[in-house]
This record gives structure tokens, C-alpha cells and sequence, in this order.
């Protein structure tokens, strides 16, 4: 009789998440300093939302709508549905409905948090990741949209950009009303899938968003999207549209007009600036890098836009009968950084232990004694946390990248001294336990 397998979790994991290790999370805690600052210089609120919504409080919003859980991750609750934000305007409309009379008008907030999608994954492109948004609540003012540009832009800078690695692209959804209304659809579902299809251009190119556009489109994977089911005469019209290099737009124009007071010149008009999402009601905008962006295999790939947003006035009023008009921007942090560690060389340091060997269990008094002078003095140190001789020591020093050793044995304990140990070049030192401090900091 065959015994029965002990069968092990899978040690993968799955498709569109990813261990993010110390160098990317550096990088990231370093850009969303700069956004901290640029936001409380800009006057905006911090906020955080819980990643759970109602399901039905999200689910109006999403590209994908004929089961609760396309597009998200859900699950029922006793009767309810709930599911993991998609994103977090639909959450900041939400809340806003929820605290209408206590927040002040206009409501200026940012937000960093995580949303997950339930989509196919690609380069760049996770089912899990880190957003920042800011919004402007409860206003028409087309001073707030500009702003988000302006502000988005000096993030970008702040990083380590130039302008000419960067473009931000406006259009209005009224360009696309408008282009509905000649081309005669009128259905919702059409409209939607046509609009997935069109933000789909930049990272797919026109000829795959074409496909959409008509019967639909097989990806390289074989899987199949169904598509818009526009003629092949309405197609054209789009294509031929999509090519205005100016704009008859009242918000566009406007917004453009703004952008001079600001001396703000790295915009460009384009009407294939989409938005997939249908809660946008009026200008809209997307960031988009100008440098070339690889893969892990090296391999060059349409990367698409790290952010956008746009104006939604109609979103607050799903909660409820609130006027309440509203401006957003969103960028993908996790997507930023992917782009910007090719980009620019991050002179990021990562901090490493100095270690303290340990040579006998009932010294460790002596050995606490060193860690709490170098902590108190803020350089980072350890006791060795292992078990295991000298060379254990020192091959767990030298894997770590620790700056240096503190060797304190039976003939240091006596001598008053420890010896300190370089290991970027070897050289090893008696020092005395009151100099140690200073010796360190000569080492980092």
C-alpha cells in the first residue's frame, strides 16, 4: 500500500504579485517623501480609507460589471458583498457622501494606499500595488485640475526626472460625448467597452485597440476579449478624430490657459487621452514617460502611462443627492518606481549592522554593553543572532553587507580594548570600548 504523499505548499506565487525587496522599497519610501512634501506645500489633507468597500458602493464604477467580483476581489459577507478597492476615488466618494456636512468645501485630500485588481497582469502592470491620488471635492474651478498637473509634474522633477523624460497628456471626456453622439451609439455597454478599447491605444498600439474597437481581440496567451462591435466605418471615424492636434474644448481650453499663468509648458493636447473608467465627466489627463522601459529579460516594452485622472462631477452623487463636483489624479507608485530604477541611479544607502561576535554565552553582558553604547550614539548594531562558531559569524556578516565586526574575546574583555574589524578592507584595529563610537563612524 503506497503511503500518502506529503504534498507541500507552493513556494510560487501568483500571477500579477510580487515580493518587492529592500533597494524598490527605499526607492518608494524616498518618492513618497517627496509626495508628502509637495502635497502639504500644495495644502492637501492626508486620508486613509480602509481596503474594503461594499461592493456595491465600487462596483458601479468599474470597467467590468456583470458579476461582483469582475474586476475585483470579492467575497459575501453574511448577505452583503465585499470587495478589495479597485481604487480609491470610489472610496473618497464614499467617504466624502459619508461626512458631507463636516468637511470643508472645497475638500482637498491625497491619499497612498493599496488596491488590488482582478485583471490579467503584464510588464509593469500588477493585480496588487501601491496608488497615490489627490482630488479636489466639491468644486468647479478649473484652477484645481490645472493644479493637479502643475503639482503631479514637480513630484515627477523632485524624483529625479527632467522634462523631457516626461509628458503630461490632457483631453475632455466631452470629446468623446461628442464623438458617441455623431458615430449614434447610444448604448451604456457599447460606450463602456469602446472606452476600454480606446485607453487601451497607448499600451497596445491602434492596430490591437482596432481589434477591440470591432469583434474584439486574442492576446499572444490566446485569450479572447470581446470587443466593442463598432463598424468598420465608425472605427474610422475614431481614427480620423483621434489625429485633432487641437482642441474646440471650453475645459481644454481653459485648462491650457491656466497652464500659461503657471509658466507650466509640459502638456500636449491628445484626443487618444481616454480614461477607461466611466466616471469621468469632463477634462482629462495622463502622465506618460518618454524613455524606454525594459523588462527583467531586457526586452523593450510599451509601458504605457504611470498615472492620470480627470474631473468626475456626478461620483458623490451615486451616495446620495449631493452636488458635489471633483477633480482627481492618480499615479501607480509601484509602476514609477519600475520605471525609475532604469532610469536614474538611486544613491539610496542601505543601512547594514554593525555585527558583535559573540565568543562566549556568558559574556553577553559585556556584549549589551557595546550594543546600547553604539544604539544610543544611533549607529545600527547587533549581537549575533545565530548560533554557530566565528566563520558562521563572519559569513553572516559579510552576506548582510554589515560595514564591520566587533571581535570582544577573553583577551579584549582584559585588555579593556575590542577589536575592530573593516570588512570593506580587512583592516582590523584594537580600539579602546570609549572610542568605539568614533572609530565606527569613521568606517560608515
Amino acid at each position: 500500500m503506497s503511503k500518502e504523499k506529503n504534498l507541500k505548499p507552493s513556494k510560487e506565487l501568483p500571477l500579477g504579485f510580487v515580493d518587492r525587496q529592500e533597494k524598490e522599497l527605499l526607492i518608494r519610501d524616498f518618492i513618497i517623501s517627496n509626495i508628502k512634501e509637495v502635497m502639504t506645500k500644495y495644502g492637501f489633507q492626508y486620508l486613509e480609507t480602509p481596503s474594503f468597500e461594499y461592493t456595491d458602493s465600487i462596483g458601479k464604477f468599474l470597467p467590468d460589471k456583470e458579476r461582483p467580483d469582475a474586476g475585483v476581489f470579492s467575497f459575501k459577507d453574511e448577505k452583503k458583498w465585499l470587495s478589495l478597492r479597485y481604487d480609491l476615488t470610489a472610496p473618497l466618494a464614499r467617504y466624502v457622501a459619508k461626512n458631507y456636512l463636516e468637511i470643508p468645501k472645497p475638500f482637498k485630500r491625497y491619499q497612498l494606499g493599496t488596491v488590488w485588481r482582478n485583471e490579467k497582469p503584464g510588464p509593469g502592470r500588477f493585480r496588487e500595488f501601491l496608488q497615490f491620488d489627490a482630488d479636489y471635492v466639491g468644486t468647479k474651478n478649473l484652477q484645481a485640475d490645472a493644479e493637479l498637473c502643475v503639482l503631479i509634474s514637480e513630484i515627477l522633477e523632485k524624483c529625479g526626472l527632467d522634462k523631457k523624460d516626461y509628458t503630461v497628456k490632457i483631453s475632455s471626456r466631452k470629446f468623446t460625448d461628442k464623438l458617441f453622439e455623431q458615430l449614434k451609439i447610444k448604448s451604456k455597454e457599447q460606450i463602456s467597452s469602446a472606452l476600454r478599447a480606446l485607453d487601451k491605444i497607448d499600451r497596445l498600439g491602434w492596430g490591437e485597440a482596432k481589434k477591440l474597437l470591432g469583434e474584439g481581440r486574442k492576446d499572444k496567451s490566446g485569450d479572447y476579449t470581446k470587443g466593442a462591435n463598432l463598424n468598420s466605418d465608425q472605427i474610422k471615424i475614431i481614427e480620423n478624430a483621434l489625429k485633432s492636434k487641437t482642441s474646440d474644448s471650453e475645459d481644454v481650453l481653459e485648462i491650457i490657459k491656466i497652464f500659461k499663468d503657471y509658466n507650466f509648458e509640459n502638456y500636449k493636447f491628445d484626443p487618444s487621452v481616454i480614461r477607461g473608467l466611466e466616471y469621468y465627466t469632463g477634462p482629462i489627463f495622463e502622465v506618460n514617460l518618454n524613455f524606454e522601459v525594459k523588462n527583467s529579460k531586457g526586452q523593450a516594452i510599451q509601458f504605457g502611462s504611470i498615472g492620470g485622472g480627470g474631473r468626475y462631477d456626478n461620483l458623490v452623487s451615486n451616495f446620495g443627492n449631493y452636488d458635489c463636483p471633483a477633480t482627481g489624479i492618480s499615479i501607480g507608485l509601484d509602476r514609477l518606481v519600475f520605471a525609475l530604477m532604469q532610469k536614474k541611479d538611486f544613491k539610496i544607502k542601505n543601512t547594514r549592522p554593525v555585527v558583535i561576535c559573540v565568543f562566549d554565552q556568558n559574556k553577553n553582558k559585556e556584549y549589551v554593553g557595546i550594543l546600547n553604547k553604539l544604539r544610543m550614539s544611533n549607529i545600527s548594531s547587533e549581537i549575533y543572532p545565530g548560533e554557530g562558531k566565528l566563520k558562521k559569524q563572519m559569513e553572516y556578516a559579510n552576506k548582510i553587507g554589515s560595514p564591520a565586526v566587533i571581535l570582544y574575546g577573553d583577551d579584549e574583555i582584559k585588555s579593556g580594548k575590542a577589536t575592530l574589524k573593516n570588512l570593506e578592507s580587512g583592516k582590523e584595529n584594537l580600539v579602546k570600548i570609549e572610542d568605539l563610537v568614533n572609530e565606527i563612524k569613521k568606517i560608515l
